[in-house]
């Protein structure tokens, strides 16, 4: 999966002042929690932009003053009012041991359900799994090719090779609902279906009549 590098500069200091003093230069006060100990750093806010603000999922490089570690964003906190970023808690990981994280999930094909009048309903946009770092992709491909109205692809309904997924396996993904438009062209079809039925039976009584 993708990784984002992001430069630390060393904090001097941990409290509350110098946590102000930090973000006064327009840095975020951080942490990071590993087997190399904890380590405290700043970051500049602006450079979060494309690790947060986003959808995707990405690892972490962070280059400090020891030198590089690879982590994953583990905890984030907002200012109540101007939704600043004021902390953030990152986790060390390690290549070769599994690492539990959310995965976007990526929609592919058609569903005949849509085609139909449907709706794609997604309900869970990320996945929680656990897998090494080699086996997770940046998002999971799930085809709705074979979706109709009123079906669902659940959890256990999917695999992926060397993954394993976390959520509850009854959990739906994605649906194809019932819509007023698909609800409209049924009834109208049945009325169309019915119609045709009477107007056959009252053309059998008119000749029967005639005959008579």
């Amino acid at each position: 999966m993708k990784t984002i590098v992001l430069k630390g500069d060393a904090r001097t200091g941990t409290g509350k002042k110098a946590s102000k003093a930090m973000r006064n230069e327009g840095k975020v006060p951080c942490v990071v929690y590993g087997k190399s100990g904890t380590q405290h750093f700043g970051v500049y806010e602006y450079d979060f932009k494309n690790l947060v603000y986003t959808p995707n999922t990405y690892l972490v490089q962070l280059n400090l003053d020891g030198g590089p570690v690879l982590a994953k964003m583990q905890d984030i906190q907002f200012h109540p009012v101007s939704e600043a970023i004021i902390h953030v808690d990152f986790l060390e990981i390690d290549p070769n041991e599994p690492l539990t994280i959310d995965i976007p999930v990526e929609l592919t094909g058609n569903a005949p359900g849509v085609r139909a009048g449907g709706k794609l309903m997604l309900k869970i946009k990320k996945l929680l799994i656990k897998a090494l770092i080699k086996d997770i992709p940046d998002t999971f491909k799930i085809s709705v090719d074979k979706l109709q109205i009123g079906q669902n692809i659940k959890v256990g309904d999917v695999n992926f090779d060397g993954v394993e997924l976390l959520d509850t396996k009854s959990n739906s993904i994605v649906s194809c609902m019932v819509t007023r438009a698909s609800m409209s062209a049924s009834s109208d079809e049945e009325g169309g279906e019915a119609s045709g039925e009477s107007g056959g039976e009252e053309g059998e009584k008119t000749e029967s009549e005639a005959e008579g």
